[in-house]
């Protein structure tokens, strides 16, 4: 874990040098900013191996970086810890829709965010001892290139869609409960509910048609994917 990069997007200075303090005793090297379109291009020249965003920025609001970072191919794998104010359920559900992988509320503990910087960065590395590749029938994903195709055609997918594919995939024919893939793609502290699990399944079959029957709702539980017939 030692000096992995670590990039804080904040305009308030206090939580900045707060941050700082934390962060550089546990050996991570830090890049800051403090707008939003400063720190966006810092995350695109200097890529860090995690960010730390602010929802509410000068110049460029954190859900739009957000969004752009998970739409630019050199950046949609990085972790990203949404820090702000807000503390409606709304507020996080959109965040963490958008692609954050985790959402902290001011005021915060600095150790407590420690600890999720420390999860993030340990989740991120398992990932690369993962196979590079699935195959279920005419899908494949590609854990490298992060994409998925069917029949050989792209199918766009949002971050967390993507992840819960991943879950689904390595876990062909057990039933994951609900709990359970929001530990595992959502994060055991992570403030959303089990409705958020229901929606990006639905977002799924919508986006890939072949999955409607393959992805199996068991009824106050969770869901499995169907092992395929020989």
């Amino acid at each position: 874990m030692k000096n992995k990069k670590i990039l804080i997007i904040e305009d308030e200075q206090d939580i900045v040098r707060l941050l700082t303090h934390y962060l550089q005793k546990e050996g991570y090297n830090l890049r800051t900013a403090s707008d939003g379109i400063s720190g966006l291009q810092l995350a695109r020249k200097d890529i860090p191996h995690l960010i730390i965003l602010d929802l509410m920025l000068p110049e460029m609001e954190g859900l739009e970086i957000c969004k752009r970072i998970r739409t630019d191919p050199k950046t949609s794998a990085l972790p990203i810890i949404m820090l702000t104010a807000k503390g409606e359920e709304s507020d996080k559900i959109i965040g963490l829709e958008l692609g954050a992988d985790d959402y902290v509320t001011k005021p915060f503990s600095p150790k407590e965010l420690v600890a999720r910087v420390k999860a993030l960065l340990r989740r991120n590395e398992r990932k690369d001892e993962e196979p590079p590749s699935y195959i279920y029938g005419p899908l494949e994903l590609n854990l490298e290139s992060h994409d998925v195709k069917i029949d050989g055609k792209e199918v766009h997918l949002r971050a967390k869609e993507f992840d819960l594919l991943v879950q689904l995939l390595k876990n062909k024919g057990r039933v994951l409960t609900r709990e359970v893939l929001l530990d595992i793609v959502w994060g055991y502290d992570s403030d959303v509910t089990t409705r958020t699990v229901d929606v990006h399944v639905r977002r799924l079959r919508e986006k890939i048609p072949f999955l409607i029957d393959a992805i199996v709702t068991v009824k106050s539980y969770g869901y499995k994917l169907r092992v395929e017939e020989n």
